[in-house]
């Protein structure tokens, strides 16, 4: 089955490319550390340093396969090419509810997890 294409503009591009880079380098050996100085207490069983440690290199894990995939899949929109007269990736719109008198910005988004758009 082909992978569903993820849209994204190349602010959320560089977003998610940054992210990952970050997790690589940074988390990476920072959690490193935390494993090797929860070793060094000793006893492993009963270690909660140690297993704390673990779970976030797990999360970290989990989060750099998530971002590997969708950059994998990833189509970026160049925001100029966007069609103004209809609601789509990037676009940003205005939206007035008269009966309350509130104004919200809105910018629509791709939101990888799920759901096509997140406003």
């Amino acid at each position: 089955m082909a992978e569903k294409k993820n849209i994204l503009t190349y602010t959320g591009l560089k977003k998610y490319e940054d992210e990952l880079h970050d997790l690589k380098v940074n988390k990476r050996q920072e959690i490193a550390q935390k494993i090797k100085e929860a070793r060094e207490q000793g006893d492993l069983s009963e270690n909660a340093e140690y297993d704390a440690a673990k779970d976030e290199q797990r999360d970290i894990e989990a989060r750099i396969v998530d971002l590997e995939k969708l950059l994998k899949n990833a189509e970026v929109v160049v925001e100029d090419e966007i069609d103004l007269d209809k609601i789509s990736i990037g676009c940003q719109v205005k939206v007035l509810d008269v009966e309350r008198m509130k104004r919200w910005n809105l910018r629509s988004c791709r939101f990888h997890r799920g759901k096509q758009l997140r406003w």
